[in-house]
């Protein structure tokens, strides 16, 4: 796999995250009680992300080693200044929505966390590439998860009504123990699309696929018998 593509692959699926390596929970238990929230949040966390990754590989031989973290949070709260301004001036209603959550941007363990384990130590093009990865796997599971509990707990969906009038929507899903709920529920189905195969499991234990010289027992030996 192409190591870009790799990038993009890793931040989606193999390590998302919120979805697996469970960083950015806050904003994603708080915000994402709308869809649109949840793009708006994802999309400027993204933002961020990337021009930070991008920035931080440019300067990762100039900034010394004894000043390297608060080197990184003066470079994403400038960041996150400017991203907060323009949401601020050309989407009023979504600034008012995520409200507090923009700023504290800043101190987002996935921001750091990239800016740390990534692009301090790759090239400007892989770290863009690992922001644009990671961002984009943020933003799935906000907007996964704000879709489900906007669906449950409002009977809409980006703000249409999909429910009959008859129905009652269940409240629980837009109070934070539903985004427990939700998030808990997303990463359950997950796992379980992730069950390793008995053939994988044998090929993890050393089967070699070699049976002609193979001493150890089998369900093919114990079909024969």
């Amino acid at each position: 796999m192409n190591k870009y593509v790799e990038r993009l692959y890793n931040g989606v699926i193999k390590e998302n995250p919120t979805l697996i390596l469970m960083l950015g929970m806050c904003p994603t238990l708080a915000v994402s009680t709308r869809a649109l929230n949840g793009i708006g949040m994802g999309l400027s966390t993204m933002a961020v992300l990337i021009l930070s990754n991008l920035v931080i590989s440019l300067l990762r031989k100039v900034i010394p080693d004894e000043v390297r973290l608060p080197a990184y949070i003066v470079i994403v709260a400038s960041l996150v200044t400017v991203t907060e301004l323009l949401i601020e001036a050309y989407l009023p209603s979504l600034y008012e929505a995520l409200g507090i959550y923009i700023p504290l941007i800043v101190v987002n363990c996935i921001i750091l966390g990239r800016a740390e384990a990534y692009a301090n130590k790759n090239t400007p093009m892989l770290s863009v590439m690992d922001g644009i990865g990671m961002g984009i796997g943020f933003t799935l599971a906000l907007t996964v998860a704000g879709l489900i509990r906007e669906m449950l707990g409002n009977g809409t969906a980006f703000g249409a009504q999909i429910l009959p009038s008859g129905i009652d929507p269940i409240g629980i899903f837009v109070q934070p123990p539903g985004a427990f709920l939700v998030i808990a529920f997303i990463i359950a189905v997950m796992n379980a699309i992730g069950i390793k195969t008995r053939q994988r499991k044998l090929v993890d234990g050393g089967c070699d696929g070699m049976c002609a010289g193979c001493t150890a027992p089998c369900d093919k030996e114990v079909s024969a018998k």
